[in-house]
């Protein structure tokens, strides 16, 4: 039995886990925030796990050569703990079993969230190498609360604001999340955006973008005035702090704050799930129902 379970503990990493739990958590805690039932919240998750699942053992996949090229030994594929072969399987599987759990939340939120995962895949199977690397996360974090919206009963149409502070949000990702990997990939042959305008550049990106998202939620959703107000102050307040202390030689205080504040737009984002149901739109299409 134990080479199963290293194999499965080596698949599991390969994953990319913590971002995959991450992304999974948010959505399933928006679905809970916006009245979806037990069923519906498990297949939410479900759908959304099986999709960051896919996405990233598959970008573990393609990056076996470079992993190994730069001596990973971090990532399983490339330090030989579990096959190529294994991953791929995987991969397929997580692939097939998203799309009907996808489509069980209606067939416009299915189909929503299938684009959002292909973004996904598009930017495993070459988009992270070019200068559009940033557009992948636009996409896909910008569709995964309208998966969610959509999915309720009556199919409302979510306000513009929400996909447009997910695309934000996963904007901002982006860039923080090269930010550890820039040296190794550039030294591979990636060039996505993030590495064409350097560390300091990707660091002032992900701050400016991660703020905007956190000031849009904060001022459309319609949450209590301290929290559209003093929200989108204290991330200024966190960024300001981070960069100032990241002038020390080796200081990670901007990254640190740029995580802060992706935090912060999170919390805010599955926040507004009960404040989406106040939505003129989004009640008459709740109250009205799949009929």
């Amino acid at each position: 039995m134990r080479p199963v379970a290293a194999t499965t503990v080596a698949l599991l990493r390969s994953s990319h886990p913590e971002p995959t739990v991450a992304v999974t958590v948010m959505v399933t805690a928006l679905a809970v925030t916006t009245g979806r039932d037990l069923p519906g919240v498990l297949l939410v998750a479900a759908a959304v796990l099986t999709g960051q699942l896919s996405i990233g053992w598959l970008n573990d996949l393609l990056d076996a050569e470079r992993d190994v090229a730069v001596g990973r030994q971090d990532k399983p594929v490339a330090a030989g703990a579990v096959t190529r072969r294994t991953v791929a399987v995987a991969t397929l599987l997580a692939a097939v079993a998203c799309l009907p759990l996808s489509l069980a939340s209606g067939i416009a939120a299915g189909l929503v969230h299938i684009v959002a995962v292909a973004a996904g895949w598009a930017y495993d199977l070459g988009m992270k190498s070019t200068a559009l690397s940033v557009l992948p996360y636009l996409v896909c974090f910008g569709l995964l609360p309208v998966f969610v919206v959509l999915g309720l009963p009556g199919t409302p149409v979510p306000p513009w604001w929400l996909p447009a502070a997910g695309a934000l949000l996963g904007a901002g990702a982006h860039f923080a999340n090269v930010l550890p990997d820039l040296a190794d990939d550039a030294a591979t042959g990636v060039r996505g955006l993030p590495h064409r305008i350097g560390v300091v550049g990707s660091q002032v990106a992900a701050a400016l973008l991660l703020l905007a998202a956190t000031v849009l939620l904060a001022l459309n959703a319609p949450l209590p005035a301290v929290f559209s107000w003093g929200v989108p102050v204290l991330a200024v307040v966190i960024l300001t702090a981070g960069f100032r202390a990241g002038r020390r030689p080796g200081s990670r205080a901007p990254f640190r704050a740029v995580l802060v504040v992706a935090a912060v737009a999170v919390v805010l984002l599955v926040a507004s799930g009960p404040a989406l149901l106040a939505q003129p739109g989004v009640t008459a299409a709740v109250s009205r129902g799949p009929g």
